[in-house]
């Protein structure tokens, strides 16, 4: 049975809900800001916790901005467009801070400023979902309904480029066009320095009718269109002549420039990127004579930048493909006389390439949301001096974080959050170790 109840919100979690508390039970409030008072109504109630969303104000928190996108509220994309730029800094710093304390019980000695860029318009990368809906003859393309399967009614898109955004109609109706319409659920998004990739995954065979649309419609809006039938091995360059065409990002003032294919994984957020490279180089430290293992190093996204101070590096990475680009971005950047790239598998304890780890002195470590446990327990056995840690998930990082000061040796100097996802939920920081 619903209720409501009057709430003071004393904070915010990462999920963008106000957090507030009425006889000593936490109460979660959709979209409500730390030092608001709201009238709550509650919609599911738990033993350790209830669920609400916001009736009425009673008091706004000065920190409420009026979200930008028409889609707020619908689209699971963003949660945060309510809170200003300040606010979300603020929240995402308390989300790490309280992740370190209750996961890892450990606190850094220095929180670092936070990592930020633009707010709109940043997203380089995206999946979008497509669904053609039979009884309304209209066709859907956008992210998905926030908890929900359904894919939004689209229109624009604030925090992808332009250009991409204002092409979303023009996908829908070439979409509504096609004979196999049914059968497109996704379409890829990549935008590099000089070309913008659009990749239409098709449950079908398709029709030479319908190609023939799709590299029309790359023609009139200037993308390079693709088709995927299958899994990553099965894109296939439609539009003529750009097979080669190559997808690029910068570090500028590095003077790096990385190739990557649509099927690889870079950040999202290539103006954020840059600054993180900057900072991770400054934490590490660079010294002539050190010698540092770049662990989940992808295409080289820091290895280069640590090759280009003149300092020998390392790269392991999990995926092989991503092992040949690191080679070719070396080689395309000039410095494969100072970087080493190889396979290795980082999931696993006691990997044989952990053993290399005793012959350097510096590590930077870069996993997926797992984290890296079989990393850190690794680093036990080494005299590893310095360690810098980016993560995207602040409950690994602090479960990593735990090992590392009490099993380990090191003290957790500093850290801090990268707003690589502005008005999204999503944390991304950065971790010193020194042993």
């Amino acid at each position: 049975m619903q209720r409501s109840c009057e709430l003071g919100i004393e904070s915010a979690d990462h999920e963008a809900r106000g957090i507030g508390r009425q006889d000593g039970k936490v109460i979660f409030v959709d979209q409500a800001m730390p030092g608001e008072r709201v009238v709550a109504n509650i919609r599911k109630i738990k033993k350790s916790h209830e669920l609400g969303s916001i009736d009425k104000f009673i008091e706004r928190s000065s920190d409420r901005v009026t979200p930008k996108c028409e889609n707020y509220g619908v689209c699971g994309g963003c949660s945060f467009q309510h809170a200003s730029v300040s606010s979300q800094l603020a929240i995402k710093q308390r989300v790490l801070e309280d992740a370190f304390r209750r996961i890892g019980g450990v606190f850094p000695e220095c929180m670092l400023p936070p990592i930020g860029g633009l707010q709109w318009g940043y997203r380089k990368r995206a999946r979008l979902s497509s669904r053609y809906v039979r009884k309304k003859d209209t066709a859907l393309v956008g992210f998905r309904e926030r908890g929900k399967s359904y894919v939004v009614d689209m229109k624009s898109c604030e925090v992808l480029p332009p250009k991409v955004s204002g092409a979303i109609p023009h996908m829908r109706a070439l979409v509504e066009s096609l004979s196999i319409r049914e059968s497109i659920p996704q379409i890829e998004v990549a935008c590099g320095d000089s070309v913008d990739v659009l990749a239409f995954r098709h449950l079908e065979n398709l029709p030479a009718t319908d190609e023939q649309k799709l590299i029309n419609f790359g023609d009139e809006y200037g993308f390079v269109i693709y088709g995927q039938r299958g899994g990553p091995d099965s894109l296939r360059c439609l539009t003529a002549g750009a097979e080669d065409a190559d997808l690029t990002y910068r570090i500028k003032d590095l003077g790096l420039i990385y190739g990557f294919k649509l099927s690889e994984f870079t950040q999202v957020n290539t103006d954020v990127n840059e600054i993180l490279v900057r900072r991770a180089i400054k934490l590490l430290d660079l010294k002539p004579g050190d010698s540092v293992v770049d662990l989940f190093c992808g295409l080289g996204n820091f290895s280069l930048a640590i090759a280009k101070s003149g300092v020998s590096v390392l790269g392991l990475e999990g995926s092989e493909q991503l092992v040949g680009r690191a080679k070719e971005n070396a080689v395309k950047n000039q410095l494969q006389h100072l970087s080493v790239f190889r396979y290795a598998d980082l999931f696993v304890e006691g990997s044989p390439e952990f053993s290399e780890l005793k012959g350097y002195n510096k590590v930077l470590i870069d996993p997926p949301r797992d984290g890296a446990l079989a990393v850190v327990t690794a680093l036990r056995d080494c005299s590893v001096s310095k360690v810098v840690y980016v993560s995207c998930n602040p409950a690994t990082l602090a479960r990593d974080a735990g090992i590392m000061v009490r099993d380990n040796g090191y003290t957790l100097k500093s850290a801090g959050i990268i707003n690589m996802f502005p008005n999204t939920s999503h944390v991304e920081s950065i971790a010193l170790f020194v042993k």
